[in-house]
């Protein structure tokens, strides 16, 4: 057994005691879980804020600073979550209203994190350390989705890469992947699948993330005579696909299109009654035909990336309860 393939195990052999995790120390271990979440939340905002900005990287310049006044933050004032109720939402310098959007962020790294280690469990530190380390790409995508309608090339080219690398370290990721499954010996699966079957389970997950979408922006564009798809969405599925595999890369553009179409269709209903009312109230007599059709203009401009990533989490933490309800990816 080679090094990538005996890692993880010695590993999980080195933290977990044989006869299980004390309670006590599953207490402690969930707390630091949750505060090194808030931590590494607090980081995300940086990157959320940075990413889209030419000239400005995670790491430059080195020190947080407000971005209305360019006041170079103190520690007091990058506390996760008690710095923003501390100073009442505003910078201490400038009194620039800080978007409530940094807390929650930072509680919903917090938050992903310990459900992810509700789910995997303490005993597979290497798969939680992964799961961690995608549900905080996939949120910062879904941030900068939300706010520029782009998704940073850190995330989906950084996931196309680290994919088939954490799943030739960690050939458990890719347990439940066919191709994984086929490519390894018979009398080997009862121990998972191999190193090989692993990293070509992920390959296929990340040719199939990224085909299937291309495909549906091509026919879509043939059917619009309008760009369907945007690129940045073809490069996220493609680097989720290398962490859940091919049948996980379908699922969760599946999943995606779902909550994106639900979003839409209210997004849609919504503008339509506001446009209704005010064309009411001013006397205008525009017809429910022409109000639907502004209210479908409307509604199409919605980031698919944020749903496109609720659907590789969601695939990423609970393929086995996916499968129940897709059980042609069996």
């Amino acid at each position: 057994m080679n090094f990538f393939a005996s890692a993880p195990v010695a590993l999980t052999a080195a933290l977990v005691p044989e006869d299980g995790i004390p309670e006590s120390i599953e207490y402690l271990a969930l707390i630091t879980i949750g505060l090194v979440g808030l931590l590494v939340g607090s980081f995300l905002n940086v990157a959320i804020h940075r990413l889209p900005l030419e000239g400005e990287t995670v790491s430059k310049p080195r020190r947080s600073r407000c971005p209305s006044c360019r006041k170079t933050l103190t520690w007091v004032e990058n506390v996760p979550v008690f710095s923003w109720v501390f100073q009442l939402g505003r910078c201490r310098g400038c009194g620039w209203r800080i978007p409530i959007r940094y807390p929650i962020v930072e509680l919903a790294n917090s938050g992903l994190w310990l459900l992810a280690t509700a789910v995997t469990g303490l005993e597979s530190p290497g798969l939680l350390a992964v799961e961690f380390i995608v549900l905080s790409g996939l949120l910062v995508a879904t941030c900068v989705d939300f706010d520029c309608f782009e998704i940073p090339d850190e995330i989906s080219i950084g996931g196309m890469i680290l994919g088939p690398i954490a799943s030739l370290a960690l050939p458990v990721l890719h347990d439940s992947t066919w191709v994984a499954r086929w490519m390894t010996e018979p009398g080997q699966l009862d121990g998972g699948v191999d190193r090989l079957g692993a990293l070509l389970g992920s390959l296929a997950g990340l040719a199939a993330g990224g085909g299937v979408l291309i495909a549906i922006g091509w026919l879509g564009s043939a059917i619009y005579k309008r760009d369907a798809m945007g690129f940045g969405d073809v490069k996220l599925l493609a680097a989720g696909g290398a962490f859940v595999g091919p049948g996980g890369a379908l699922a969760a553009m599946m999943i995606g299109s779902v909550l994106a179409s639900v979003v839409g269709l209210a997004g849609m209903l919504r503008f339509f009654c506001i446009s209704w009312t005010r064309a009411r109230h001013r006397g205008n007599k525009r017809g429910i035909g022409r109000t639907l059709q502004v209210a479908r203009i409307a509604g199409r401009y919605i980031p698919f990336g944020p749903y496109l990533g609720m659907g590789i989490g969601i695939v990423l933490l609970a393929w086995e309860d996916v499968l129940q309800f897709l059980p042609r990816f069996s």
